[in-house]
C-alpha cells in the first residue's frame, strides 16, 4: 500500500481500530505472558515443596510409631 500522509497510514484506510487494536492486544499478551509463566512455575515449585514435606512428616511418623 501506498500513503501520502503519516496521518493516512495511522488511520489504515478506515480500519486503524482493528489494526492498532489487534497490534495492542498482541503486545500486551507478549509482555504479560513471561511474567505469567513466572507465576505458574512458583505456583508449581510451593505445590511441590508442600508434597514433599507432607511426604517427609507421613514417613517419619510411619517410622516412629512402628
Amino acid at each position: 500500500m501506498h500513503w501520502n500522509s503519516v496521518g493516512e497510514f495511522f488511520a489504515m484506510g478506515g480500519y486503524a481500530l482493528y489494526v492498532w487494536g489487534s497490534f495492542g492486544a498482541c503486545a500486551l499478551l507478549l509482555a504479560a505472558e513471561p511474567f505469567l509463566v513466572r507465576r505458574r512455575l512458583n505456583q508449581v515449585r510451593r505445590n511441590l515443596a508442600r508434597e514433599r514435606l507432607a511426604e517427609a512428616l507421613d514417613h517419619n511418623k510411619d517410622h516412629i510409631s512402628r
